[in-house]
């Protein structure tokens, strides 16, 4: 069963579909009112109603959060609209596997923006926005990129390191406030982002260099990113758990 999350108010950046949407809604069925942001209206309403029909709680948030003044909108509007912030769950990415020579300025500039720097601006807000005393709860998405990669990984990799150290920083500078910052680096997960960049073969070799014999699933991942924002990881700050079923520290 999800943890109790009630009366709290969680935001998850980019969660319109894939690992954002199954943590909003694993969020909702635990009680949390949950902002649900993306830039698709499409997908917001989708996701928002889906919370609803539940029985769960659920507020649409429209907002580019790859800027600044976006990501404030988007994170101090639903704490003036829910009455206060405790979790923040910096999910929103985009993704452009290129080799070095082609790596172009509008790509790196814009996996930069949505995956890096709002990061940090999702960070900002937060802590603005979190009661002084009661502190919270930031989650981070990151990714296994960030320990081993691939050939055309060079933007991505690096981007998904960084997060780790964003990581590491926040949690050492947000403590004293009772912030906690942690990160999920997730394995293979297959998603409607992901799917251009699959194909059988390269997921029959990861499954089999993978002691527990699959890829994830958007609910594994819903699942840890829960963990850390609850009680039950309540002095567990700055570190980034890495949810890819054994592949990085297996030598198949």
């Amino acid at each position: 069963m999800p943890q109790d999350f009630e009366g709290r108010v969680v935001l998850i950046t980019g969660s319109g579909h894939g690992i954002g949407r199954a943590t909003a809604l694993r969020f909702a069925q635990g009680g949390a009112t949950v902002g649900v942001n993306d830039l698709k209206p499409e997908f917001v309403e989708a996701v928002v109603r889906e919370i609803d029909e539940a029985g769960g709680t659920a507020i649409g948030i429209v907002e580019n959060v790859a800027s600044r003044e976006g990501m404030r909108r988007a994170v101090l509007g639903l704490a003036e609209r829910a009455g206060r912030l405790d979790v923040m769950v910096n999910n929103a990415a985009w993704v452009r596997y290129q080799a070095i020579a082609d790596v172009a300025p509008q790509t790196l500039d814009r996996m930069l923006d949505i995956g890096f720097k709002a990061v940090v601006w999702g960070i900002q807000a937060a802590a603005e926005a979190m009661h002084a005393e009661r502190g919270g709860a930031i989650v981070n998405l990151a990714s296994v990129a960030g320990i081993v990669s691939q050939p055309s990984s060079i933007v991505y990799s690096g981007i998904k390191a960084g997060i780790m150290g964003i990581t590491r920083a926040a949690a050492v500078e947000l403590g004293a406030r009772g912030i906690r910052v942690n990160a999920v680096a997730p394995g293979a997960v297959p998603t409607e982002g992901t799917q251009r960049n699959r194909n059988v073969e390269r997921d029959a070799r990861r499954i089999a260099r993978t002691p527990l014999g699959r890829l994830g699933t958007v609910d594994d991942i819903a699942r840890i990113v829960c963990f850390l924002a609850g009680d039950d990881s309540g002095f567990l700050s700055g570190h980034t758990i890495t949810a890819d079923g054994g592949f990085t520290i297996a030598n198949l």
